[in-house]
């Protein structure tokens, strides 16, 4: 592991010297390095699939070092690492999803080496700062020298700054497209797309630049064909070039000024002193490359490399100061708001002032749009989180689905920028209804009830033909598959429709939440049709097991297969989805047989360890103890896993990030509720981690504050002995949106006993 004492001092050091005032802020705590690791917190697991970005919030374009070739399965950057072979515009937002439109530059000296593997320089984490608006690395090159590299950016444009060595062979290589056929494998087909596909760069000795675009989207196997899809960029340089070529594949051209191919780039070779400064700029686009040339302008164009720097530091630390911590040590600080960091990441910006490409209709609109949705992630808890902490970008986000909806015929399951079909539920349909039962009206309403009725009322084209397999390649939008047998039977069946069970329960919550924006507006007849399919749940239960188990058309329960596991659920197994309907907990009680009975049922989830917390659907299983009058076990346990899956380490996540949502869920474990019920404006109460925490936030056009104080907390005094609401107490652990939004003042009483009285 990295010396910390040292990074520390580096880190301070830096953001000291752009820091208006000389006391620390919210941004200087930030630690972009957490979750960039690999491997996971024990064997089997995954690493936090983070990158140490540079950039604004919601930026258009990631800019990144690269430590590896990146494909789906395989971040841009591993902590593990020791080289870097470029400093990548990316698009990637997550381990299991791809990078689109991309390109890279790496500096070099001596013998001109093109390929990643070839032209890697090793580095060390000591020689390294990361912070959200400022990254650099000392690389090391041939004959003891080093390069230093830095980066700074806005969403869309970059610039990088690279102090040579003295050299009479300096180069920077730019690589505009990598379909490396040593990369594929059941993920990564590039069959179709090497065939198809042809990047292009184009030199231009006058300009002193290079222009070109990318059609690369990794996962293209399992979206649309986009025949006009292509990542633009624009690259200029500070230095004259004293010559230059292009290169494709291992076959360098001197003096070449185009090149068209699958993994190919261009170079340009200078003379440098000692340390002198070579400074890129670079600008991206996915409209044109005039665009791009726009991007540069607005930018970056004629500002210093510190005046970026500083932008982006100033734009962090607004954001970041929604949420002020106090009483909690400098470790819990850097990992409280390296997640609210992490939270900030996606959707991405997907307009370029006022147009944006689409890769629902591969046109060009104009408007404000947004990518990257890990929906079924994100839903949970990432959504409702962005209502306080992001209000000004929660309409235009669902705007976006909208337009999506109206330009592909669906709302996105999970866009890359195209629908990828990854992963199961419709759960635009849960962010939309809950941010309406939360008051924002900022969107079409009538367009959203059609976009939501469609997708739980009405099957995908090839619905009882096609099985739906997890990453199938494209046949079609996939929405609520087996849509025709949830209607019909009451679930979906195991032998005609994958991940069975799952998709039963998750089409259960989807449609509860649209059942609650046909309340709102008034079409009772939606409502109750509705609300009817989402308990069909329940006919998955077996009473004989106590668990939700997969059925064939005809009824029956299926069996177990060879490997003694039941079939038909998304990344888990029966624990994991046994408490999933988390739209009706009171149901779910009732199913089990009462409020005794489903406590000891959860008892016997989390001491038979079953509870998962790095992945996803067991996320709200912790604050089910409100509901079945066992509390103090939701507090026990918030304490636990909220000092237990976070660290202030490379190795700092517990599972992958996946675009915020663990960062969320801890977000609101720290302050004390957490939004089970989606489209229900109710939160459960937790137990807050902090002695007091203030959440300024805007709601319903007004300016807000909240202070969360909890007194005598300690590692003892993890109970809540009385919860006051401006200065009312509150009888139940629960508390409602509107509560939460009018209120000042949320006072918890903590102490080393259960309140056995408060439930």
């Amino acid at each position: 592991m990295r010396n910390y004492t040292l990074f520390f001092i580096l880190f301070f050091s830096l953001t000291n010297c752009f820091a208006q005032k000389s006391n620390t802020q919210e941004v200087d705590f930030v630690n972009p390095l957490i979750g960039t690791a690999y491997t996971g917190f024990a064997k089997g697991l995954d690493g936090g699939g983070t990158m140490p970005s540079v950039g604004p919030p919601f930026a258009m374009t990631n800019f990144v070092a690269q430590t590896g070739e990146s494909r789906m399965n395989r971040m841009n950057y591993f902590y593990e690492d020791n080289t870097i072979i470029g400093f990548l515009a990316s698009h990637q937002p997550t381990v299991w999803m791809g990078d689109y439109g991309y390109v890279s530059v790496m500096p070099q000296v001596g013998d001109l080496k093109v390929l990643p593997k070839q032209r890697a320089l090793t580095f060390t984490h000591a020689n390294e700062i990361s912070t959200p608006y400022y990254y650099s690395v000392l690389l090391n090159a041939e004959n003891g020298k080093t390069i230093k590299a830095e980066m700074a950016s806005t969403s869309r444009s970059a610039i990088m700054k690279f102090t040579f060595p003295s050299s009479k062979n300096a180069h920077l290589i730019i690589q505009g497209i990598n379909l490396n056929p040593e990369l594929t494998d059941w993920a990564n087909d590039f069959t179709e797309r090497i065939k198809k596909l042809k990047g292009y760069v184009k030199v231009d000795v006058n300009k002193n630049e290079i222009t070109g675009y990318n059609p690369d989207r990794m996962s293209a196997q399992i979206g649309p064909d986009l025949p006009n899809f292509k990542g633009y960029f624009v690259i200029r340089f500070s230095k004259p070039f004293k010559s230059f070529g292009t290169w494709d594949g291992d076959k360098i051209n001197p003096s070449s000024v185009s090149q068209y191919g699958t993994r190919m780039g261009a170079y340009i070779n200078f003379e440098t002193t000692k340390d002198e400064l070579v400074e890129v700029r670079i600008a991206t686009s996915f409209i044109s490359i005039e665009q791009a040339r726009k991007n540069m302008a607005m930018e970056v164009a004629g500002k210093p490399f510190d005046a970026i720097v500083q932008s982006t530091r100033n734009k962090w630390q607004n954001e970041l100061s929604h949420i002020k911590v106090n009483g909690v040590s400098n470790d819990q600080k850097t990992i409280f708001y390296t997640a609210m960091f992490h939270t900030m990441q996606f959707p991405r910006e997907m307009s370029e002032y006022g147009k944006y490409y689409s890769a629902f209709d591969d046109k060009v609109h104009n408007g404000i749009s947004y990518t990257d949705y890990s929906l079924w992630d994100t839903y949970r808890a990432l959504h409702p989180l962005l209502i306080f902490t992001q209000p000004q970008h929660v309409n235009p986000m669902i705007t976006a689905m909208l337009q999506m909806y109206q330009q592909g015929g669906r709302l996105p399951m999970w866009p890359n920028p195209a629908e990828t079909n990854i992963m199961i539920g419709t759960h635009a349909d849960v962010v939309i209804a809950d941010a309406y039962a939360k008051g924002f009206r900022g969107f079409d309403t009538k367009i959203a009830y059609e976009a939501l009725t469609k997708d739980a009322l009405f099957p995908p084209d090839n619905d009882t033909f096609l099985h739906y397999g997890d990453r199938d390649k494209w046949t079609g939008y996939e929405a609520q598959a087996g849509l025709t047998y949830f209607k019909k039977l009451g679930f979906v069946p195991v032998d005609k429709t994958a991940e069975s069970v799952s998709r039963t329960i998750e089409y259960s919550v989807d449609d509860y939440a649209v059942a609650q924006f046909a309340k709102s507006i008034g079409n009772l007849n939606d409502y109750n049709q509705l609300m009817a399919l989402s308990k069909n749940y329940k006919n998955l239960y077996e009473p004989r097991t106590g668990f939700l188990l997969p059925r064939k058309a005809n009824g029956a329960f299926d069996e177990k297969n060879k490997q003694g596991i039941w079939e038909g659920f998304t990344e888990g197994d029966q624990w994991t989805y046994l408490f999933g309907a988390m739209h009706d907990v009171p149901g779910m009680i009732d199913m089990m047989g009462g409020k005794e009975k489903f406590a000891a049922r959860l008892d016997e989830n989390f001491t038979g360890k079953h509870y998962r917390h790095d992945n996803e659907p067991g996320h709200h299983y912790i604050y089910l103890y409100d509901y079945c009058g066992q509390p103090w076990k939701t507090q026990e346990l918030i304490r636990k896993h909220t000092s237990e899956n976070f660290r202030n380490e490379p190795i700092g996540i517990n599972g992958n990030e996946d675009c915020g949502q663990m960062a969320a869920w801890y977000i609101f474990g720290v302050m004390g509720f957490y939004p089970v019920s989606p489209a229900s404006a109710v939160y459960a109460i937790g137990a807050p981690q902090f002695p007091e925490l203030t959440l300024n936030f805007t709601a319903e056009g007004k300016k807000r504050t909240l202070k969360i104080i909890a007194n005598n907390l300690s590692e003892e005094n993890k109970y809540i002995q009385q919860v006051t609401l401006d200065g009312k107490p509150l009888n139940k652990p629960f508390i409602t949106h509107q509560q939460i939004i009018n209120s000042s003042k949320l006072l918890f009483e903590m102490g080393s006993k259960p309140n056995y009285t408060w439930k």
